[in-house]
């Protein structure tokens, strides 16, 4: 596969309509020099340029942060400090080669950069994601590598990675032992993949296969058990399988903010039992392993 090609074909999608004028009003923003904490929100402050509340609303949804800009707080949909201070005793990642998998705005990759890895790389096919990630950026002035790419990339990637996360896309893949698959042909020898996805309660080794969606969400293709999910990753070639948390998703960690258009966990929800999804099926709850591609 030729990378060089396609990350010149999807570069052009920075100019469609929708996204255009984001990056114009990017390419407008002051440059400076700003202080950065790296804490539960990204924090940026100093002098502030002008219009920072204005650009920032331009780029709505915020799915993940928060980000707080000088006097402007990105209270974003996800309070995604809260997976990562759950992950966080679970990885060291100092001199290592890191790919975030599904990045979206580079939350978790700018958290990151406290380890001081030796290189950190986003996989997103998001032009709206990547332009979020460039706002941020703008101000953290990181060397983290933003590509417009997909999971179904890593095999042909120039470098092989460390440590691989990927959180929150498992259950949006038709195929996920396939997918499983290309993250394990990613990692360099002895690399490891810190992983969540959906699952459900059972000592079997089935999965529930929603009619058509889960949670309102129409592209969750299977929720496995835990056993389920191990196949899966053995199938897939990792020798080792470790769980490190489970966790239930509540309206703490995900909720309708100003920050995002449309509805939230609230509405996913049955109104009269929040311990099922609108459509019948049990609450999203998420498990959150380690994968290793080889001990030796």
């Amino acid at each position: 596969m030729d990378l060089k090609e396609l990350r010149l074909q999807r570069e052009k999608w920075m100019t469609w309509k929708n996204i255009a004028p984001l990056r114009e009003a990017l390419s407008n923003l002051e440059d400076g020099s700003w202080d950065i904490e790296l804490k539960d929100a990204v924090k940026i402050s100093g002098e502030a340029p002008k219009n920072i509340e204005e650009v920032a609303k331009l780029m709505m949804p915020w799915r993940k942060g928060p980000f707080e800009l000088f006097d402007t707080y990105i209270d974003s949909e996800w309070k995604s400090n809260i997976k990562y201070n759950l992950l966080r005793k679970h990885f060291s990642l100092k001199d290592k080669r890191v790919a975030d998998i599904g990045c979206n705005n580079g939350y978790y990759m700018f958290r990151m950069q406290e380890d001081e890895p030796k290189l950190l790389v986003g996989f997103d096919p998001s032009p709206l994601y990547k332009t979020q990630f460039d706002f941020i950026n703008h101000f953290v002035k990181s060397e983290i590598v933003y590509e417009l790419l997909g999971v179904e990339h890593l095999e042909f990637y120039e470098e092989k990675f460390d440590t691989i996360f990927c959180l929150g896309v498992l259950y949006h893949r038709s195929d996920p032992v396939a997918m499983l698959k290309s993250l394990y042909k990613g990692l360099d020898k002895q690399g490891e993949v810190i992983l969540d996805t959906f699952y459900i309660e059972g000592d079997n080794e089935m999965c529930l296969c929603p009619e058509s969606s889960y949670s309102k969400i129409p592209n969750i293709y299977f929720v496995p058990t835990i056993k389920a999910l191990k196949n899966w990753c053995l199938r897939a070639g990792f020798v080792d399988f470790e769980v490190l948390e489970t966790s239930k998703t509540d309206a703490n960690e995900q909720r309708k903010t100003h920050w995002i258009d449309g509805q939230s966990l609230e509405d996913f929800l049955d109104e009269n039992d929040n311990s099922k999804t609108v459509e019948g099926y049990p609450a999203p709850a998420r498990v959150y392993i380690k994968l290793i591609k080889d001990k030796r």
